[in-house]
């Protein structure tokens, strides 16, 4: 099949327009942060979720917030405690005494955006039926079965201080996140322009909605048109299998890891490259993109042993050493 990567990149150019408009909304309250917007961006055009770290006063519930704002999308924001219960979340049955029948009251979970603040406060119960609903886009309710509406993207933020009274995720259930975030403080000129805006009773600036549910669904179908040339491809392939087959790849960090990344990862870096091309204005994908994107793909993905903690070597260190060692097509 031929691709014509030149009439893909027209209709890039065409949309980007909107993804401006979207992105100069945003930048009416949130300062800086670019870097975080790019990628909540990414797991909306993706049509996936993603999990937010960082310390508080970042922005980060304020980042989601704002962007909920810009889509004409009903929004949910679920403050996760340890005392939250399943039905607090997806909903329950409610007897009604007069006709003696149930009768099904949905939960905050049917939303289109989902900001799940404090994910790892809740206990197990609640974070998989979280998940479930990530996973199969539909919630069981008694007997029956809804379907969520699109789009459907959750957001959830953890902060990585303060762990007494936690439940941090298990490995398996951080998998199903396309992207996962680690938040840094401002610089001081970003840190004066806060200042600026937002040391003041007065409420912050109104952003007003630009896009609708359909022109995010139309995005996401150019994001799957976005060009990958086979050889990028293989690039992707090589960087996962190198997380699981370190020394087939020259590597000397086999010790040190104890999962490599699943095909999920293959799947999400493939996509989330198309996804970074697209607000780059371009109709095709680059190695760079890859490598861009790359460290929020793995970096929940790879699985240190207790040795790499005794070496003080991350997650991070390790997929770090594989993108510089795999050769660039």
């Amino acid at each position: 099949m031929v691709v014509d990567v030149k009439k893909i990149g027209e209709k890039v150019e065409r949309e980007s327009a909107l993804l401006k408009q979207v992105r100069s909304e945003i930048e009416k309250v949130i300062v800086g942060q670019e870097y975080l917007i790019e990628r909540l961006f990414i797991g909306l055009l993706c049509n996936n979720h993603v999990l937010i770290e960082g310390v508080p006063g970042l922005a980060k519930t304020l980042s989601v917030t704002t962007l909920s704002r810009t889509i004409q999308a009903s929004f949910q924001r679920i403050q996760f405690t340890p005392d939250l219960l399943p039905a607090d979340l997806i909903g329950t049955l409610i007897y009604n005494p007069r006709s003696g029948e149930f009768t099904t009251k949905k939960g905050p979970i049917f939303a289109n955006i989902i900001l799940a603040d404090e994910i790892n406060r809740a206990p197990a119960k609640v974070q998989s039926a979280l998940l479930e609903a990530m996973q199969e886009r539909q919630v069981t309710i008694g007997e029956e079965t809804h379907r969520l509406d699109e789009p459907f993207m959750v957001l959830a933020t953890q902060n990585p201080i303060e762990q007494e009274g936690t439940y941090p995720l298990p490995e398996a259930q951080v998998d199903r996140f396309m992207l996962k975030l680690k938040i840094t403080y401002p610089t001081k000129e970003e840190e004066k322009e806060i200042l600026k805006r937002m040391a003041s009773s007065a409420p912050v600036a109104d952003v007003q909605p630009v896009m609708e549910p359909k022109d995010v669904l139309r995005l996401r179908e150019l994001t799957d048109e976005i060009y990958m040339d086979e050889k990028i491809e293989d690039y992707i392939v090589n960087i996962v299998h190198a997380t699981r087959e370190p020394a087939s790849y020259g590597l000397d960090v086999a010790g040190l890891i104890q999962y490599g990344a699943s095909p999920r990862a293959t799947i999400f870096l493939t996509m989330a490259s198309k996804a970074y091309a697209l607000l780059q204005g371009r109709g095709y994908v680059t190695p760079q993109d890859v490598k861009s994107i790359g460290m929020d793909v793995l970096r929940h993905r790879v699985i240190v042993t207790y040795e790499a903690e005794a070496e003080e070597k991350s997650s991070e260190d390790i997929v770090k050493a594989v993108f510089d060692n795999i050769p660039v097509p």
